[in-house]
């Protein structure tokens, strides 16, 4: 896979130094940018959580409307019932089908998108939901590690996203929410064992839960105990973002608030969010999976086109204010 980017090999000591050296950056006439300046090409890599992707479309536009002179592509690659470990429950999905695995697609996403920067959010999944058992944890560790391979080798700064919380009172995997404390714990702790950037969504995730439900007994994130709603979503941006350095945004319980930086924040945040729906399934189409029942998106070159009339009505709106 090294081919695939043999550019990125002669930078790859490189974009670690700038990477590392990201968070002590000076805050220049407009703010601190999020990314260094040759990072364009964004891909999140994950499960149905990421394939939902409101959280990225949260990221996306909070940047536009915050960073407007910078040109950003996210790419959302997330599928739906992925592992990195591998595993699949007995019967899945009713037995139609078992769960996809990472490791059967992720050359031909790296192929394909050609990123410059990767966040990858897997362990929803890859404990599949039962209590936690030492080889099942060690198939995540060894899937987790690998992916890390395969992105540093090319040189590609990668950040993991701990996976959000399972909520045990909505969902039905008893002892689950424990197996992915653990697994986001170990994530962490990669931080200082083998220096890799983790931003943490977990935790603070279930620290928000937590206080919300001693108010209110049937406070959820996620009405089945898995899936995010649009708080949950928001909680994850937020992290990202301040994980990337953005500062202020402690109060700020919606990406709305947010956005009321521009007086077109709105209609842009329903833009960016047309284009992420149209652009996450012609990739998915277009790099392939073993997962059915997914819609077929567009031919990558009829998305592409779509997508380019919506940065063209982006860019009219960003110049109104």
């Amino acid at each position: 896979m090294n081919s695939i980017f043999k550019k990125h090999n002669q930078y790859k000591t490189f974009w670690y130094i700038i990477f590392y050296f990201f968070s002590l950056s000076t805050t220049i006439a407009s703010g601190p940018n999020p990314f260094p300046k040759k990072i364009h090409r964004i891909v999140f890599i994950g499960n149905s959580i990421t394939y939902a992707g409101q959280f990225i479309t949260n990221i996306e536009a909070y940047l536009l409307t915050h960073y407007p002179n910078r040109r950003f592509e996210f790419i959302n690659v997330g599928l739906p019932s992925e592992t990195v470990s591998g595993l699949s429950e007995p019967n899945h999905a009713g037995g139609r089908f078992a769960r996809p695995d990472l490791h059967e697609r992720l050359e031909r996403v790296l192929t394909q998108t050609k990123p410059d920067f990767v966040f990858a959010c897997y362990g929803m999944n890859d404990g599949i939901y039962l209590p936690l058992d030492e080889e099942r944890f060690r198939k995540f560790r060894e899937g987790i590690t690998w992916l890390h391979a395969q992105i540093a080798d090319l040189g590609v700064p990668i950040v993991h996203l701990t996976p959000p919380i399972y909520d045990e009172l909505k969902g039905k995997a008893v002892g689950y929410a424990a197996v992915l404390d653990t697994y986001s714990e170990w994530l962490l702790s990669q931080r200082k064992t083998q220096k890799w950037e983790v931003a943490d969504l977990h935790f603070p995730m279930k620290t928000y839960l937590d206080e919300h439900r001693q108010n209110n007994p049937d406070f959820a994130l996620a009405k089945d105990g898995v899936h995010p709603d649009a708080l949950g979503h928001w909680l994850m941006a937020k992290q990202v973002l301040v994980y990337l350095g953005e500062k202020g945004l402690d109060a700020a319980e919606d990406v709305q608030t947010t956005l009321a930086i521009h007086p077109n924040g709105e209609e842009i945040l329903k833009l960016v969010a047309e284009r992420q729906q149209l652009m996450k399934d012609a990739w998915l189409t277009s790099t392939g999976h073993t997962r059915p029942e997914m819609k077929v998106g567009l031919p990558m070159e009829d998305a592409r086109k779509k997508a380019k009339m919506i940065e063209k009505q982006l860019r009219e709106l960003l110049k109104k204010k």
